[in-house]
């Protein structure tokens, strides 16, 4: 049979590319963002915490759902540190914890987090678990960077709420289960730029946000998502600055 002439199959395909390109979403939105895996997925659409990274919110519509789920989360001054001490929250990165998305699946947390928001990612030789090196989007400065694991704290796990501005929000009268659960959530934890992560320490939004303008709004619509699952309140100073950012 003969081949149909280069000018007469590019006129068949044409049609066909269009339509996909019409379906496929409006280049640059959170939706596309969250399907392409570019730079992870938008916190409206990641509910649990368990799709990859963080995209940037970037529509009107997206900028008033985030206010509107800001808005539910209650607010108070914030309680004493007292008392304060990171094993409170049990052994870091845990296996053992009930009630989240990747707890028991015979993988430390850290390890999990890494492999949800790495690409190409590779492990360590006999092991499904410990990843060695991949190439992974932080969100906190918008730059990829190729991690390895001799490179350890070039990317660090970020506690979104952390651990002792939710002890002094009310952790301190949690039980000891709900405290390790919360400090191993997928919700509450993004790996990202560790100078970023030490600066941050244990700020709330209204002391730190990212370095990156663009991601601030998702930042602080996954911090809302954590304190509305935990029912924690944050205080009135965060919670404007958390408005804001979705203006």
């Amino acid at each position: 049979m003969r081949a149909r002439p280069a000018t007469a199959l590019s006129a068949l395909l044409l049609p066909a590319l269009l339509l996909a390109a019409c379906t496929s979403g409006t280049p640059g939105s959170s939706t596309d963002h969250a399907q392409s895996g570019a730079v992870g997925t938008s916190p409206l659409q990641n509910p649990d915490g368990t799709r990859p990274g963080l995209a940037p919110l970037t529509s009107a519509a997206d900028h008033k759902a985030g206010r509107d789920l800001i808005g539910k989360v209650r607010t108070a001054a914030a309680g004493p540190r007292t008392g304060y001490d990171r094993d409170q929250f049990g052994p870091a990165w845990t296996d053992n914890v009930d009630g989240t998305a990747l707890g028991h699946n015979n993988c430390d947390t850290r390890n999990d987090l890494l492999a949800r928001d790495g690409r190409s990612v590779q492990h360590k030789d006999g092991s499904a678990c410990t990843v060695t090196s991949m190439t992974i989007h932080d969100p906190y400065t918008g730059k990829d960077v190729q991690w390895t694991k001799a490179q350890a704290t070039k990317i660090q796990i970020d506690h979104v709420m952390p651990l002792s501005y939710d002890w002094q929000m009310g952790a301190a009268k949690w039980d000891k289960a709900k405290r390790v659960r919360i400090a191993n959530d997928p919700l509450n934890l993004i790996p990202a730029d560790g100078p970023q992560n030490s600066a941050k320490g244990d700020s709330g939004p209204s002391e730190w946000l990212p370095a990156d303008p663009k991601i601030r709004c998702s930042y602080v619509v996954r911090f809302a998502q954590v304190a509305l699952k935990y029912d924690l309140p944050v205080t009135p100073a965060d919670k404007q600055t958390m408005l804001a950012q979705c203006s």
